[in-house]
């Protein structure tokens, strides 16, 4: 029995051995922090705008207060852009029509800065209606929502007609709000086929409205947004909606 017992100790301390053995050879070695850590590619050093939102040295700026030489007639793209510059703000001339910018962008980041009239005419949609179209397609909604009521997908901050915004923080007629638009192009493959859809995240005033929200296709006024192959890149349009809307400090970064 005394023989038994030995070799049974025996065998299981070779076998716990064993086993401990194995263990040490299936964990894997610690990895050092400097496995995880890369030094290229160095991010490019630019310059913030000192104040008042100002562009970073790396945009491209549309609107500076100067002139409208940044933009054409969205009519046919090429004719002089009708609305008038006042006191370095540009103003929206009711029948003039859209207006576009010369350069075409697809994923970018994008500042714009807008003003509600003053004189308080309308309600709903019809009261400081404008809009800015990523792409010429993809309306992120302009509009005197401060205490006008509308249908919430077509009120200030929304993606018109498909996502309303998730707060309301804008600032009264008179008063310049902000738009910070991350944007995202779609993409598509070469027989036309949607591969990626467009993604948009937007800051009113600083504050977040469209958490990298999914479009369902461009805008439509009536019926249901789908998708079409088209570049990738195209121009951005601002709306005539017969409002005198006024915008100044049109910026973008292509990402």
């Amino acid at each position: 029995m005394k023989i038994f017992h030995k070799l049974f100790f025996t065998a299981l301390g070779i076998l716990v051995g064993s086993s401990f053995a194995k263990a040490q050879e299936q964990t894997p070695p610690p990895i050092p922090p400097q496995a995880t850590e890369f030094y290229t590619p160095v991010p490019p050093k630019i310059t913030p705008g000192a104040q008042n939102h100002l562009p970073p040295s790396d945009a491209i700026v549309l609107f500076d207060g100067s002139s409208l030489n940044s933009f054409v007639s969205a009519r046919d793209g090429s004719s002089p852009a009708e609305w008038k510059i006042e006191n370095g703000e540009l103003v929206v001339v009711a029948g003039k029509g859209d207006i576009q910018s010369k350069l075409p962008f697809g994923d970018a980041q994008y500042h714009i800065e807008w003003s509600a009239p003053t004189e308080i005419k309308g309600e709903g949609q019809g009261r400081g209606n404008s809009g800015f179209f990523l792409m010429g397609l993809y309306e992120v909604q302009i509009l005197d929502s401060y205490e006008s009521k509308t249908y919430t997908n077509g009120q200030a901050g929304s993606i018109y007609k498909q996502y309303p915004p998730l707060v309301n923080p804008l600032r009264a007629p008179g008063e310049w709000n902000y738009y910070d638009i991350i944007f995202k192009a779609p993409r598509f493959d070469k027989n036309g086929v949607l591969t990626s859809p467009a993604t948009v995240t937007v800051m009113i005033n600083g504050v977040l409205v469209q958490n990298h929200v999914i479009l369902r296709g461009p805008t439509e006024y009536i019926g249901i947004p789908n998708y079409k192959a088209h570049p990738e890149e195209l121009p951005i349009k601002l709306q005539d909606h017969g409002n005198p809307v006024r915008f100044r400090n049109i910026w973008v970064r292509p990402l």
